[in-house]
């Protein structure tokens, strides 16, 4: 079938003045050259809508469109619209991008063209890619074609979907999240929309003309990765481009009050994403253990980061929580290994159904028995790593024709005339004749697909042009194109571009030329004054043209405009040291030839401490030292925490920035999808993974912000590590008791119950409408309480044994004495014994307990049998519990029932939504609330009494009311503070109102109006909700 070409766009009228603007090597003289500039206008508001270094109105779309008929439903990329090509109208599709287009929609195209991209991006910002992943009806946004059944990776930030094998050439255009701009107040600042294309929400609608703009056939309509607004292709160049954080405007960070010092440390690594730890881990331990799996393609293997080296241990009251049984590792290991068995059955699935594809195209060409598959590789680099783009030719394809497969393979809109092609043989590069035909590379003894080098033609390799980009220049101007020769050295093309941008020649010892490469993470590199940019280009060229393509040179000022000042978060230490202990410890990783400014602030109880520098390079360099160190066996914790700018928060009353915590350890999966959605939904810098260094490295970050709230994701143990947190460090803190919000990842949620945040987190809900009931949430206060446990004087015997130690203290009594903070309730006896039970088995079988409806199951079962052995007299239960303890409460001795356990409560909620103290009824005791000042103190007498408290069938004895409880134990007893149960030894528990208080959110029974989000149907979303 033979096809018309068509090419639509300015790219028709001048196909060398698109070649310029695509190209960091320009072969133009420097008139044609500055002809093609764009204007740009920077903000720092950040991506504006001169963000690009040009922009599709000034440069085309880059489309190079050829008329297909299609044999199967295929529906236009602009207008999301089926193309009835069975009824003789006509489409086309653009050989580079597969964008299909009709041809009335071709005129008003404003998607560019993944080739041109990169081109139109002025300040890079890398993709924070996830791991390999499994997604159902999304798009690929480089090849536009469907992700099912495929592996692919999604960007944790702007929600951009690529194939593995896309990944390399996806454009470096994620959500800018921090843009602070020296010398600007608040009211000055201006935050712009950030438009991705495609993979809307369903029943999306445009905020122009009020119509469907969502697909489910095909990569079409745009989206606000700051506001959730959607539009057509068309309609969202009419809207205004100026973004107000949509209906999360109140808790939004905005991205230009944040600051991250230049480093060369990827995104991941600032934000916490430890995506790629478990493929690594996985495969360390089958090389290690197995070694029979082969090893993956390279270039599908996914990329080793920085943050693959960062410790997921938790700082919970220093405790590790990696403590595993060997057992329960090597079920680990055989389910991995069962999993990576599916995974490679699935990887030679999708290869089979490519293959299939491919025939299927080859039979609609008819070039079944004259097509050939050819590798192609951009340069030596790819050669080495052995990466290589596929294409399809006919035999007898002349050497043109296999340039422009090949060029369109690597997504390169370019002149074919600049390139030229050679048999990539073991030994030798053999350059090709224009005229000779692919069959003369195949010989009848060799049965692999030719492979060939694509290469750059240098017209004159001694002197060309290149591209300066002004960086963090206050400039509204373009890119300018200096002439070079391979003796120009950095130095002469500072002078010449400082003159250029109208800067003036004498401040050139202020600024540096960097090397900015937009590959998979933009990486920088300062040139010094004596490189030759010219040569570095001719290097990088043989190297990879695509790489080529993708480097550029920015002038930049050598101070930083966001500081100096970069503060790392250092965990795993030892608990308890002074400071200089520390400063030793640290100082023996780093070196004495790299030393911090200062330390502090120091968290003792934890054993982390905050180092600061001052240099960028001495920051990175002390941060690699720290990341492979280890203190006792154990690897040290280490992030690089984001500045905010506290100053420009205080003039916007209304703004309350979110805070948000989620232990993604907590409920199943849910935690990792609804981290990955509040990371989309909000300021990735404002949500943090618990995972990776506890709650201190957020509240140090937001330690200056003058008003703020908090969510927590998680059950009622990591609302007490929380609250535990701020109460350490909420002194040095602005806002010292910031409200907190709750989502019930746990199995009980007691807590979450009373403040109406619901009995669990199933995942229907819509992380959207979590956000809006925080915004309209009432605080309120919680009253919380210290325990004090002090067990008796040892015995006559133990005190000789332990005599040594007693000499060195001033009182035995308080070396033996341990203090807690009680959020929910406490228990001694039944209770806690069952408790005590529940957690002893989850210990030896962590991997049993991972779901919160068996979690529920066992503790039923475990109540069972302990009823059982209870009649038969085998159970460790006390059932004369009322002559072990002695129960005073505000002074008052008070006689205990016949009871087995005995519960005091701060909220009216145990036991997963239970209530022991019961309705209201007319007694001597007052109504209960969790902010009056006082416990209640309930009794149960057996396990069937727990069962019908469970039930809803009883309720707990009333015992006592009060403020101050001192409870004598005769025994050990088992005992729990809000879950955590222990064997306590005989002693005196006094219970005192802490001065410790929480502000808490408590979810509003009726909702507000919600406020309209543009390109969404706000009735629909609030009746989904109730």
């Amino acid at each position: 079938m033979r096809r018309s070409r068509s090419m639509a766009g300015s790219e028709l009228a001048n196909s060398g003045q698109s070649d310029s603007l695509l190209l960091d090597v320009d072969r133009r003289t420097s008139a044609d050259s500055e002809g093609a500039e764009s204007c740009v206008g920077g903000s720092g508001g950040g991506g504006g809508p001169g963000s690009g270094a040009g922009n599709v109105e000034q440069i085309g779309h880059g489309h190079f469109f050829t008329k297909k008929s299609f044999h199967k439903p295929s529906y236009c990329h602009h207008c999301a619209e089926m193309i009835w090509t069975l009824i003789g109208v006509p489409g086309y599709v653009c050989e580079v991008c597969n964008f299909v287009v009709h041809e009335r929609c071709m005129k008003s195209v404003v998607t560019p063209c993944s080739s041109i991209a990169a081109a139109l991006i002025k300040n890079p910002v890398p993709h924070c890619w996830s791991d390999f992943i499994h997604v159902k009806r999304k798009f690929c946004n480089v090849c536009r074609k469907r992700l099912d059944d495929t592996w692919c990776f999604r960007c944790e930030i702007c929600d951009c979907y690529v194939h593995a094998e896309c990944q390399e050439f996806a454009a470096s255009n994620c959500r800018e999240c921090a843009t602070y701009t020296p010398g600007k107040e608040g009211s000055q600042l201006t935050q712009y929309h950030h438009w991705s294309e495609g993979n809307l929400p369903n029943n999306s609608k445009c905020a122009l003309c009020r119509k469907s703009c969502w697909s489910s056939e095909c990569l079409s309509g745009y989206r606000c990765a700051w506001c959730a607004v959607t539009a057509h292709p068309a309609c969202h160049k009419t809207l205004t481009q100026e973004c107000d954080f949509g209906p999360l405007k109140k808790i939004m960070l905005p991205a230009s009050v944040v600051t991250i010092p230049r480093t060369e440390l990827p995104m991941e690594t600032i934000i916490g994403v430890l995506s790629y730890k478990k493929t690594r881990e996985r495969k360390i331990e089958e090389k290690e253990v197995a070694k029979t799996e082969q090893p993956e393609k390279s270039g599908l293997a996914p990329r080793a980061t920085v943050s693959e080296e960062l410790s997921s241990t938790t700082m919970n009251n220093g405790k590790d929580s990696s403590g595993e049984s060997t057992s329960s590792k090597e079920r680990k290991r055989r389910k991995e290994r069962d999993r990576e068995e599916r995974e490679s059955e699935r990887k030679e699935r999708d290869s089979q159904q490519k293959e299939e594809r491919r025939s299927k195209d080859k039979d609609e060409d008819e070039q079944d028995s004259d097509a050939e598959i050819v590798k192609v590789f951009d340069g030596n680099s790819s050669m080495r790593r052995k990466v290589f783009r596929t294409i399809t030719v006919n035999r007898n394809a002349a050497t043109k024709e296999v340039v422009e497969a090949a060029l369109r393979s690597f997504y390169i809109k370019d002149d074919p005339g600049n390139y030229y092609i050679t048999e990539a043989l073991e030994s030798e590069e053999r350059p090709l004749d224009v005229f000779t035909p692919i069959s003369a590379l195949l010989t009848e003894t060799s049965r692999e697909s030719p492979s060939l080098f694509l290469r750059y033609r240098d017209k004159d390799p001694n002197k060309g042009f290149i591209k300066v980009y002004p960086g963090n220049l206050k400039s509204s101007q373009g890119y300018k194109s200096i002439p070079v020769s391979s003796d120009t050295t950095v130095d002469d093309v500072l002078e010449y571009a400082l003159r250029k941008f109208g800067l003036g020649t004498t401040t050139k010892s202020k600024y540096n030329l960097i090397e900015v490469t937009m590959d998979n993470r933009v990486t920088e590199r300062v040139l010094t004054h004596s490189e030759k940019p010219w040569r570095i280009m001719q290097q990088i060229r043989k190297e990879s043209i695509h790489q080529m393509l993708k480097t550029r040179f920015y002038l930049q000022e050598k101070e930083d405009p966001h500081g100096s000042s970069i503060a790392l978060f250092i965990g795993n230490l030892p608990q308890n040291l002074s400071q200089r202990q520390y400063h030793g410890i640290l100082m023996g990783f780093i070196g004495e030839s790299n030393p911090f400014v200062s330390i502090g602030p120091i968290y003792y109880e934890y054993g982390s401490v905050v180092v600061n520098y001052d240099n960028n390079e001495a920051a990175v360099k002390a941060f690699n030292c720290l990341k492979v160190s280890l203190y006792d066996e154990r690897s040290l914790l280490v992030m690089l925490l984001p500045n905010i700018q506290a100053q420009l928060l205080a003039d916007d009353r209304e703004l309350t920035p979110l805070l948000v915590f989620v232990n993604v350890k907590s409920g199943g999966c849910q935690g990792m999808e609804l981290i990955a959605s509040f990371r989309k939904l909000l300021n990735p810098y404002q949500v943090f993974d618990l995972g990776n260094g506890g709650p201190l490295p957020g509240l140090y970050v937001f330690r200056n912000v003058p008003k703020y709230r908090i969510l927590i994701c998680g059950g009622d143990g990591t609302v007490g590590w929380v609250l535990q947190c701020l109460d350490n460090v909420g002194q040095d803190s602005v806002c010292q008791a910031p409200p907190c919000a709750v989502v019930p990842l746990g199995t009980g949620n007691d807590l979450a119950r009373v403040l109406r945040w619901g009995t669990g987190y199933t995942g229907d809900e819509e992380p959207m409408g979590v956000l809006r009931d925080v915004i309209e949430a009432d605080e309120i206060r919680l009253d919380r309480w210290t325990v004090v446990f002090h067990p008796d004087e040892k015995q006559e015997g133990e005190v000789k044994a332990v005599a040594a130690c007693q000499i060195l203290s001033n009182s035995a009594a308080e070396d033996n004495s341990s203090m807690f903070v009680m959020n929910n309730y406490l228990g001694i006896g039944l209770d806690a014994d069952l408790a005590l039970d529940f957690h002893n088995a989850r210990e030896e079988n962590p991997d049993k307990f991972n779901s919160r409806l068996h979690n529920k199951r066992m503790y039923v079962k475990m109540g069972l049998r302990k009823m059982v052995k209870s009649r038969s007299g085998k159970s460790g239960a006390r059932h004369d519990l009322h002559r072990e303890i002695e129960l005073e409460v505000d002074g008052k001795i008070v006689e205990l029932p016949a009871v087995e356990g005995i519960i005091i409560l701060n909220i009216l909620s145990w036991g997963a939504g239970c209530n022991p103290w019961g309705p209201e009824r007319d007694d001597v005791f007052s109504k209960p609330t969790h902010w009056d000042g006082m416990l209640e103190v309930v009794g149960v007498t057996g396990v069937v009494h727990l069962g019908q408290m469970q039930s809803g069938l009883r309720s707990g004895i009333r015992i006592a009311q009060g403020g101050h409880i001192r409870i004598k134990m005769k025994s050990e007893l088992a005992v729990h503070v809000d879950g955590e149960p222990w064997n306590q030894s005989s002693g005196t528990v006094t219970i005192l109102r802490s001065a410790l208080r929480a502000t808490m959110l408590k979810k509003r029974k009726i909702k507000l109006p919600l406020p309209p989000i543009a390109g969404h149907d706000a009735e629909k979303d609030q009746n989904k909700e109730a």
